[in-house]
């Protein structure tokens, strides 16, 4: 089957590997289509354009949008306009939301007695800061052993340092990947299972679900797959790569049936 990747993260947000180092994993894993889909920036996508065109690999200009519906209820934008002012401005919205939260985090973790500061939590960011960047530094400061133990002793609902999402709804993170001339997918649906709204979300121009993805059960698929055929959605693959020091997957790509990947080339690259 064809290996794609159209769900991975750089240094520009939450990954820990700069823009090459991410492509070229993908490259050497033999990705076929890929896309560098950082949250709430689009400054890494034309670097990583180059690099696919010098390669000749598909690639769509991508980024992946935060909603205050869920802590893990994402979309993600493909064939956007990265130039598109509005979209731009909208992008830099979120990331000043996404400060306002972490300097709450890190203010409700000074107040439980951890040793924290905005300086250190945002020297990591420099562009699009997230919690992945309070939980390590948290590991740094030896406060946990890795960014999930970071997360699951201080981050997580229920826990000193846990600010919910100060994002948008989910609805209108649809909304401005269209006005932007995207393409809006469902990125891991398989984490929000309980809190999905295919029907609205079709009907403010959902075009596509991530189903093939590393913590999708084949069962999960299934499911996936008949709702993809229900509300006329195509299917798209992700590995939600964030470097080999992410904790998470170690290598990009993920493979995705003969029939799946022809319609996403014809979406995405009308071949």
């Amino acid at each position: 089957m064809p290996l794609i990747d159209l769900h991975t993260h750089s240094e520009f947000s939450d990954g820990t590997s700069s823009v090459e180092e991410v492509f070229h994993r993908a490259l050497k894993s033999g990705v076929q289509i890929y896309a560098l889909t950082d949250h709430d920036t689009t400054d890494g996508v034309s670097q990583a354009a180059t690099l696919c065109c010098e390669h000749r690999i598909f690639f769509t200009p991508g980024v992946e949008i935060s909603t205050k519906d869920h802590d893990h209820l994402h979309f993600i934008g493909y064939n956007i306009d990265i130039k598109n002012t509005e979209f731009q401005n909208f992008l830099a919205d979120n990331r000043q939301k996404r400060r306002a939260r972490i300097t709450q985090i890190i203010r409700q973790l000074q107040q439980a007695g951890i040793d924290l500061s905005e300086e250190e939590v945002f020297s990591r960011a420099p562009n699009t800061v997230s919690r992945a960047h309070v939980a390590d530094t948290l590991k740094a400061k030896k406060y946990a052993q890795t960014r999930q133990d970071a997360f699951r002793k201080y981050l997580l609902p229920g826990q000193v340092g846990y600010v919910p999402s100060a994002g948008v709804t989910a609805l209108e993170a649809i909304k401005h990947i269209k006005k932007a001339g995207g393409l809006a997918v469902i990125a891991h649906p398989g984490i929000t299972v309980g809190h999905w709204d295919f029907p609205a979300w079709k009907e403010a121009g959902l075009d596509g679900i991530e189903v093939f993805y590393p913590a999708h059960t084949y069962s999960l698929k299934q499911d996936l797959l008949s709702l993809a055929t229900k509300y006329d959605l195509f299917a798209t693959g992700g590995s939600d790569y964030h470097g080999p020091k992410g904790g998470r997957i170690v290598s990009p790509g993920m493979h995705i049936p003969q029939n799946h990947y022809d319609r996403l080339l014809r979406k995405l690259f009308n071949r």
